[in-house]
């Protein structure tokens, strides 16, 4: 097996670092490593499986030699270096919404649909991370009962929204304790002690962009019909790590809910925990750095026709973010395709 050459983009960012986290966890096989990100970060240290790095400024020339760059950097910066990448014979694995919807771009969650890496043009998309849970979930059980209509509503922690949007409820709930005003910047409410429906920003239809990702994406990554419904409500809530999700599925088969539960429980990355007379089901505590997406609360839906409710949970910066990005890397380097 080929050893590639590995950068970092993005290395010292809250997603970056976890990236670089999950590469030493899981073992992941490389020549060389570097570590990128903008001037303002460069010359930042950061120590990895023994050594001490410089991180450094993340220009074209960076990328000589390099053949599998790793990008959380934001989509504006995979835009300007995604060309340089692809040039310099190298495969961008990027975490930005830049890429996700373009038709020759795989949109990929490891073991789900890892086929469409083969249809790789040097440029490889990471999902959103709500859609990145659910599609642990919702893949098998497409597969034994075939997805009809699908109802989502998230309840999403802030570090979806990057380091200052942690910093800002922890301030905010220390001065809402305290009795005293406090400017939120990171979110347009108050997010202490408080439930915040809206994620990103609004479209014509009423929608938010965040809403309409989990839509489109899904379809994507499941290869559904265009045309088949699907809806969604995203949330921010005061919960530093961790999405929860409420789904509703109407499928095209009959489906018991301890079918679902058994399907489930022999997944790829799902841990099933399901037994409400003793008070067990996913929370977000349990999601917390640790890699399976947790569901729970399956039970048989009363609004659909051969539906299914469940919730599940899982740690936003892992699966949502850094563990499948490193998952692709892997991916990528099994078949052969750098």
């Amino acid at each position: 097996m080929r050893k590639p050459n590995i950068a970092i983009l993005g290395a010292t960012g809250v997603v970056g670092r976890e990236i670089t986290k999950i590469v030493d966890e899981m073992k992941i096989p490389y020549n060389e490593i570097k570590f990128l990100s903008s001037a303002k970060s460069a010359g930042t240290k950061l120590e990895f499986q023994g050594k001490t790095y410089t991180v450094e400024e993340a220009k074209p020339e960076s990328f000589d030699g390099i053949n599998i760059v790793l990008a959380s950097a934001g989509g504006s910066t995979s835009q300007k270096f995604a060309p340089e990448i692809v040039k310099r014979g190298g495969v961008l694995i990027d975490n930005s919404s830049a890429f996700r919807m373009e038709q020759d771009v795989p949109l990929v969650i490891a073991n789900v649909n890892d086929e469409d890496l083969r249809k790789h043009k040097g440029i490889i998309s990471n999902p959103n991370c709500s859609t990145s849970q659910l599609m642990l979930v919702l893949k098998p059980l497409h597969e034994k009962a075939v997805i009809k209509r699908l109802l989502v509503s998230t309840y999403q922690a802030v570090s979806g929204a990057g380091l200052a949007a942690m910093n800002e409820l922890t301030a905010d709930t220390k001065a809402n304790l305290a009795g005293e005003i406090f400017e939120n910047k990171c979110f347009k409410k108050p997010i202490s002690f408080n439930v915040i429906p809206q994620i990103d920003v609004f479209c014509e239809n009423g929608y938010t962009k965040e809403e309409m990702k989990v839509v489109n994406e899904t379809k994507k990554i499941l290869h559904l019909p265009s045309d088949l419904p699907i809806s969604c409500t995203a949330v921010r809530v005061p919960v530093y790590t961790g999405h929860s999700e409420a789904v509703d599925i109407e499928f095209e088969k009959e489906i018991t809910p301890d079918e679902v539960r058994e399907i489930l429980k022999n997944s790829f990355g799902v841990k099933v925990i399901d037994n409400p007379d003793n008070y067990e089901y996913p929370t977000t505590r349990d999601a917390a750095g640790v890699d399976p997406v947790f569901a729970g609360r399956i039970r048989k839906n009363l609004a659909f026709k051969n539906g299914i409710s469940l919730w599940c949970v899982a740690d936003n910066l892992r699966i949502g973010a850094a563990l499948n990005t490193v998952r692709i890397c892997e991916k990528i380097i099994e078949m052969d395709l750098f």
